[in-house]
C-alpha cells in the first residue's frame, strides 16, 4: 500500500512540488490585491488547498493523455504511468478523486467564484489536447495557471474587475517564458514525436521570445502596481524580478538542457518575489 502511495504521489508530482509553486503564486498575488492585504483566512486556506489539488488532478490526467508520448521522452519514460506501474484506470481515477476534492471546496466560495471554478476545470482538463494542435500551448497554460487569479477576486470582492484580467494577461506572458524554457529541454525528443511546444513554433528565436515575455509580464505588473497606487515594496520586488529575469538569460542563451531546466525551476523564486513585493506593497500603501 505504501509503495502504491509512492507511485500515486509521483503521477501527480506531489514529489516535485515546482508546479504547485508556479500556480499558487499568482494565486497569491490576486487574493492579496483583491484584498487589498491579507486576505480572509477562509478564502486563503481553500484557494491554497485547491491549487494543490487541482495541479495534482491535472499531472495525472496530463499523463493519462500523454501516456504514449511519453514513451519517447527520455526525461518522462519512467513516470508511474508510461513505465507501467499503474494502469491507466488508475490514473483517471485518481485525478477525478482530487478533482472532486478541490469541487467540494470551490463550492464553499460564494456563487460567482462557483462558477469560474468550472471554467477553472475546463481549463485545466483541456490542456493535454492543446498541444496536438495549438502552436504555443503554453499560452493556454497560462491561462489555466493563472485562472485562480480572477477566482480570487470573485472570491474577495464578488465581481472580477478589469485589474483582475490584467494579472491574468501578465501571468500567461510569464508562464510562456519559464515554460518555453521547459520545453527547450525536451524539444529535441518533441520535435521526433511531434508534439507542439513554444519552442519549437520560437525556432531559432526561442531565447529572445522568453526574454520578450518576461518583459511583457514585467511591463503589465508594472502598470498595475501604478495603476492601483501601491507602495514602493511593490516596485522593489518587480525590480528583483527583473534582476531574475536576467540571471535566466544567462543560463539560457546557449540552449543547454541541463540549464534551461533550472531556469525553469529558478522561476519559483521570481515568484516568490513578486509576491512578497505584492504583500508589502498593499499593507504599506
Amino acid at each position: 500500500m505504501l509503495e502504491k502511495l509512492k507511485l500515486y504521489a509521483q503521477l501527480t508530482r506531489l514529489d516535485k512540488p515546482i508546479g504547485i509553486l508556479l500556480l499558487l503564486w499568482p494565486t497569491l498575488w490576486g487574493l492579496w490585491l483583491a484584498a487589498r492585504g491579507m486576505p480572509p483566512l477562509k478564502e486563503l486556506v481553500i484557494f491554497i488547498a485547491g491549487t494543490v489539488l487541482m495541479r495534482s488532478a491535472g499531472c495525472a490526467i496530463n499523463d493519462y493523455a500523454d501516456r504514449d508520448f511519453d514513451k519517447h521522452v527520455e526525461r518522462t519514460v519512467n513516470r508511474p504511468l508510461t513505465s507501467g506501474q499503474i494502469s491507466g484506470k488508475e490514473a483517471v481515477a485518481v485525478a477525478v478523486f482530487l478533482a472532486v476534492l478541490a469541487g467540494g471546496l470551490a463550492l464553499m466560495l460564494n456563487a460567482t467564484a462557483i462558477q469560474l471554478a468550472f471554467v477553472a476545470a475546463f481549463l485545466a482538463g483541456s490542456y493535454p489536447l492543446f498541444k496536438r494542435f495549438f502552436a504555443i500551448p503554453q499560452a493556454y497554460l497560462g491561462i489555466a495557471f493563472g485562472f485562480g487569479i480572477p477566482m480570487a477576486f470573485a472570491a474577495i470582492r464578488g465581481e472580477v474587475p478589469a485589474l483582475a484580467w490584467w494579472l491574468l494577461i501578465a501571468n500567461v506572458f510569464w508562464t510562456v517564458a519559464y515554460d518555453t524554457e521547459y520545453a527547450m529541454v525536451d524539444k529535441p525528443d518533441d520535435l521526433k514525436i511531434g508534439i507542439k511546444t513554444s519552442a519549437i513554433t520560437f525556432g531559432d528565436h526561442d531565447v529572445a521570445a522568453v526574454m520578450v515575455c518576461y518583459a511583457i509580464f514585467l511591463i503589465i505588473m508594472a502598470w498595475v502596481g501604478l495603476s492601483e497606487a501601491l507602495a514602493w515594496p511593490y516596485f522593489i520586488g518587480l525590480a528583483v524580478a527583473a534582476g531574475i529575469a536576467l540571471y535566466h538569460y544567462t543560463l539560457i542563451k546557449n540552449r543547454d538542457r541541463a540549464l534551461c531546466f533550472k531556469a525553469f525551476l529558478h522561476n519559483h523564486w521570481l515568484g516568490l518575489t513578486v509576491f512578497v513585493g505584492t504583500m508589502l506593497g498593499c499593507s504599506a500603501s
